[in-house]
Parts: structure tokens; sequence; C-alpha cells
């Protein structure tokens, strides 16, 4: 045989013998995936006591404040209260207190809310979320230190979002009673955005205590 046909005969072989490898990664290689693979309940988990809590508490005004602010001056308001992420047309979206009465409940859906009236006159001011399911994205949204140009594409970013959901409804809202809820007194900090006229706040919480 021919050196020539020997050689290609050989190159040919070991190329079939690699076509027929599977490349397996080392355990190293493995964990490194693993640590660097997009979590965000841990990305929430991470930051909740030592800067989602803390942010809002400085950052919150009383709901009336807040509310009062924002009808009269949405710059003002924005500027001292609120935040808002440069891409897409998101509303404004404010960290506010809530201290209150509930005067209407709503436990059968999983979206499940409480309406509070802060003013006194027993008319519902604000509508407070208590899960297990919550609608939009409020915490996250409210948040100055986190935006959209982190994350790699609007699928992380709405997963992220979600994530703030997820944890505050394990950490505080599961542990609610949905039982008589009505009547009694209300105090917690979070945040909602502006809502389309003619319609409640929804607000978020992230510190929630129910009568007392």
């Amino acid at each position: 045989m021919p050196r020539f046909q020997v050689a290609c005969t050989l190159v040919l072989a070991g190329a079939l013998a690699l076509s027929g490898c599977k490349f397996v990664k080392t355990e190293d290689e493995q964990k490194q995936a693993a640590a660097s693979a997009f979590n965000p309940d841990k990305l929430v988990a991470d930051i909740w006591d030592s800067k989602v809590v803390p942010f809002l508490e400085a950052r919150a005004g009383t709901f009336q404040e807040v509310s009062a602010l924002a009808t009269s001056n949405l710059d003002a308001a924005a500027e001292k209260y609120g935040h808002k992420e440069k891409q897409g047309n998101a509303p404004w979206t404010f960290a506010a207190k809530i201290d209150g009465v509930i005067v209407a409940e709503e436990t059968k859906s999983r979206a499940g809310s409480v309406d509070v009236d802060v003013d006194g006159d027993q008319k519902a001011d604000v509508r407070v979320a208590i899960g297990p399911a919550i609608r939009g994205t409020a915490i996250r949204d409210s948040l100055k230190f986190v935006n959209f140009n982190e994350f790699k594409n609007q699928i992380e970013w709405a997963q992220y979002g979600k994530s703030f959901n997820t944890h505050v409804n394990g950490l505080l809202l599961e542990k609610l009673s949905r039982e008589g809820l009505t009547g009694k007194t209300i105090k917690a900090l979070g945040a909602y955005p502006l809502p389309a006229k003619g319609q409640l706040p929804l607000f978020v919480p992230v510190m929630i205590m129910v009568g007392g």
C-alpha cells in the first residue's frame, strides 16, 4: 500500500474514533457550571435582609404622603419615593408604609388580598397582596440598585421579579391567617406601582403585621 494511502487511512480512522467519543465534564467543571447558572431565588435571598428591606425602610413614606404627592406632583413623588426602569413603559413604583384597618378581604383566590382604609373613613384606599400568588413585580421595580442591564435577557429579568414574590410569600405571607381579617389592623412596609385612574393601588409588602 502506498505511503500516502496509509497516512490517509490512519487519519480517517482517528477521526472516526474521535467522532465516537463522548466528552464528559470533570467534577470541577460541573461544579463551576452549576455555580454560574442563573438562580434568581438565590439572588433574591442573598440581598433580602442586607439590601432590600433596609432600602425600602429608608425610602418609604406613609401611604398618605406618597399618594398625595404623586397626585399633586408626580415628578417630586418619583424623586423622593419612586423608581422606574429606563427600558419600556413601566409605571413609577413607590416605596410606602401602610397603617390602617382592613375593610374587605379576598382569600378564595390564589391572588389573595385585603383592602385597607388608612385615613379612617371606612373606605378602601389601598389593596395589599397576601398571596400565595402575587401579581406584578412591584418589589423588584422599586429597587434602585437592580436594573435590567445586569441580566442576560427579558426572560431572566422576569424570573428575577417573580422570585421576589416567591420569597416574600414563603417568608411572610403564607404564615398569615386567612380567617376573619376584616376589621383587623394592619401595618406593612412595601411597594406599589402607580395605578390606573380609578383603581386601587396594589401594594406588595416586604414586612407585614396583622391584628397586632
